[in-house]
């Protein structure tokens, strides 16, 4: 398995306990802004933009319309700061492993049909359970082939 993969499920590890958490009915702007006693007005003059202005804002983030830049701007007015990052629901590793095996799967499920269809089935399990190790191994070395097909 490829080091970056390994590094990659180790930071996201420390995330995990962050994985379900929501955000605020009314955003993380809204939220924040009352809980510092902010009103829309003085939050508008931080960011230097008008107050309807900034009322939009809060609503964008609301709906999922806001931009990245405009939250970052808003969190900077905030004394905050905007942590981005995509959480895998499962480790990296995991999810390329069981892609593998389905890969793996399907391509052997092919071979062996067609050898049987010419009467040169493997029948020794032994020697299956080695193709379909050799297979996810190479499909692991080669990831880019492991989304080829769904």
């Amino acid at each position: 398995m490829d080091d970056s993969i390994r590094h990659l499920d180790k930071r996201f590890a420390a995330l995990q306990p962050l994985k379900d958490a929501k955000r605020p009915p009314k955003g993380w702007i809204r939220a924040i802004r009352d809980a510092l006693g902010m009103t829309s007005a003085q939050f508008a003059r931080r960011m230097n933009i008008v107050q309807s202005s900034a009322s939009e804002l809060e609503q964008s983030e609301a709906r999922d319309g806001i931009t990245l830049k405009r939250l970052e701007r808003a969190a900077e007015a905030l004394g905050c700061r905007v942590v981005y990052a995509l959480v895998p629901e499962r480790p990296l590793a995991e999810t390329m492993r069981d892609r593998a095996e389905r890969v793996a799967e399907r391509q052997l499920a092919a071979v062996e049909h067609t050898m049987r269809l010419e009467n040169q089935a493997v029948s020794d399990k032994g020697a299956h359970t080695e193709l379909r190790r050799r297979t996810i191994d190479d499909l692991l070395r080669n990831p880019s082939r492991l989304w080829d097909e769904e």
